[in-house]
């Protein structure tokens, strides 16, 4: 069994480092073993998905930036194998652009992307978020960034469970 993080994030508007919110999952030994959830303040005063997510400028306008709350969360994804996301080019995207924007390291770890994981391990379509959770009679609060790391992080415990090694398969996810 792998150790890795889900990582989940919410934007405010289209920009690449418009992070407003942001979790990280932990797991190893097939359980989860830390959870982090953070508000952000994104880097322009606006907030366009609200109906997606629900947050507005006002939930968010008084929390840290990106650079404020990535110090914690990198030190949890420090000692994983891999980083996993449902659709991980998105949250790959608004990491390094994060990470960018506030001059910081961009974490050298392979992405899995749990819907490729899930058309592969359960032969699933469609492969949304939603659908993989009730497939797996999980628990999910879909667009809530902890909720969504959360259910990322049990799909690949659920395929880990079911005999897949994430560390042989990763090159074909990232």
């Amino acid at each position: 069994m792998s150790r890795f993080a889900a990582i989940d994030f919410e934007t405010a508007d289209n920009g690449r480092d418009a992070a407003c919110s942001v979790a990280v999952v932990v797991a190893e030994n097939g359980r989860i073993t830390h959870s982090v959830s953070r508000l952000i303040r994104p880097p322009r005063p606006r907030v366009m998905f609200t109906e997606i997510h629900g947050l507005t400028w006002q939930d968010v306008k008084d929390s840290p930036t990106f650079a404020g709350v990535w110090p914690e969360l990198a030190e949890l994804v420090a000692g994983v194998d891999f980083l996993a996301a449902h659709n991980a080019a998105f949250d790959r995207r608004v990491l390094e652009g994060c990470c960018t924007s506030y001059a910081l390291p961009v974490p050298n770890k392979p992405f899995l992307c749990t819907v490729q994981l899930a058309r592969d391990v359960w032969n699933l379509r469609p492969t949304k978020l939603p659908d993989v959770a009730r497939y797996l009679c999980l628990q999910l609060n879909h667009h809530d960034a902890l909720s969504d790391a959360t259910a990322c992080a049990n799909i690949v415990l659920a395929a880990e469970a079911e005999g897949y090694d994430m560390r042989r398969r990763l090159p074909a996810y990232v």
